[in-house]
């Protein structure tokens, strides 16, 4: 199962409003490919390599880009929780 933090969620909500202001349809091809992503995640969750901005990464957390958008997400035990989500031209934060 796939879980996203409300953090998460909120970061593609205004991904999808800012591309919307160019593009409806561009939106919604970003918004469904980066959901449609994560869902997959499920079937191989360590198909994308660790998270190199997360300090003492313990191999739970990856991260992959999409759309020029980077998705973080954590491997746990009962779900894939996807933790953040930011624009590739954005500074990375380490966490």
């Amino acid at each position: 199962m796939t879980v996203w933090s409300k953090r998460a969620e909120t970061e593609l909500r205004k991904a999808y409003l800012y591309i919307q202001l160019d593009s409806f349809q561009n939106a919604e091809i970003v918004r469904d490919d980066i959901i449609d992503l994560t869902i997959d995640l499920c079937k191989n969750p360590q198909k994308h390599p660790l998270d190199k901005f997360k300090k003492d990464n313990d191999g739970t957390w990856r991260a992959f880009e999409k759309h020029h958008y980077r998705i973080s997400y954590r491997i746990m035990s009962n779900q894939i929780r996807i933790v953040r989500l930011r624009h590739t031209s954005r500074s990375p934060l380490n966490f």
